[in-house]
């Protein structure tokens, strides 16, 4: 054998866990919530791959989820701990879902489990359930593929697959991709404005504001009830805005002037707002009947990794 071999092994190694990256990224996401726990768990499974005998793997991709997964749950048990002294209410870190064609979020169960509100009802369930529902329902393994992965008995699967209950406690918005982002840009035209009258006119009367700002950021500590009271925080946030938007204009950085983007944020319709070309929060909405239900805003600053890439206007 060549001396190169042990060369070209490696590299075939390195193609072959970067063919998998954006699944195993995919799922972890999925299970954690968080970007940036996702990206450190496929991290530390790239450690656990380019240390093991390859040799003995019949199926990478296989072995790759397997391990990915273990990993994400044991950093979710550990950030379950965290989430219950964190400040305020602790929402998932937004991602940018571009329409890609090898983006999976272009399917309608992967979109739907990708999306903020999902992501909010998964925090309900436990670190197992959770990711029997993301391999279940989201990309469609049978209960013995994911007794695999996650080292379980076939019928513990189905016992947790039924206990999680997803499909019950969900809140389920029918709006279609183009309806949401008509009552996205009209709630975003009456709030950029201060069109008191056109933001009252896409808010449900009983609208809810969940604010996410982990106590780095200015926010509420509880959610705000109530399309007077969501109406008003957000004429105030804008208020807010564009006096630092004056106040940049006339100061000598022009690069520190906010900007506002609408985008696809966890598969739906979302805006990100910018400054200094970094995000500083992000809005995604819950669409039903032409009406904002719920909006859902993350400022924490450590939450934004994930809408970085947000394009210029």
């Amino acid at each position: 054998m060549s001396e190169s071999a042990p060369g070209e092994r490696q590299q075939d190694e390195v193609r072959l866990f970067d063919e998998h990256r954006g699944l195993l990224v995919s799922v972890a996401y999925r299970v954690l919530g968080s970007v940036t726990d996702a990206e450190d768990t496929v991290q530390e499974a790239w450690l656990r791959w380019s240390n093991v005998d390859h040799s003995e793997i019949v199926d990478p991709r296989a072995f790759l989820v397997r391990v990915t997964t273990r990993l994400a749950i044991d950093r979710l048990r550990r950030a379950k701990v965290r989430r219950e002294a964190y400040v305020g209410p602790w929402l998932p870190e937004p991602v940018l879902t571009a329409q890609d064609p090898q983006d999976p979020s272009e399917d309608a169960a992967m979109a739907e489990s990708i999306s903020m509100a999902m992501l909010v009802v998964l925090e309900t369930l436990s670190p197992l359930e959770r990711a029997v529902f993301v391999f279940r329902e989201a990309f469609g393994m049978p209960h013995s593929e994911i007794a695999d992965v996650l080292g379980r008995k076939e019928e513990a699967i189905r016992q947790l697959a039924h206990r999680a209950h997803v499909h019950e406690r969900r809140s389920r918005f029918d709006a279609d991709q183009d309806e949401q982002r008509r009552v996205t840009e009209r709630f975003l035209e009456a709030t950029s404005t201060g069109d008191l009258d056109g933001l009252m006119a896409v808010l449900s009367p009983g609208v809810e504001l969940v604010a996410d700002g982990g106590g780095r950021a200015l926010a509420p500590r509880r959610p705000v009830r109530g399309a007077e009271k969501v109406a008003r925080f957000l004429f105030a946030v804008v208020t807010e805005e564009k006096t630092a938007r004056f106040l940049e204009s006339v100061g000598s950085d022009p690069s520190g002037v906010t900007h506002v983007h609408l985008a696809q944020v966890n598969a739906a319709p979302g805006v990100v707002i910018t400054a200094a070309g970094e995000p500083i929060s992000a809005f995604v909405l819950d669409v039903s009947d032409g009406m904002v239900r719920t909006i859902r805003l993350v400022a924490n600053p450590e939450k934004l990794a994930g809408v970085r890439a947000v394009e210029a206007p």
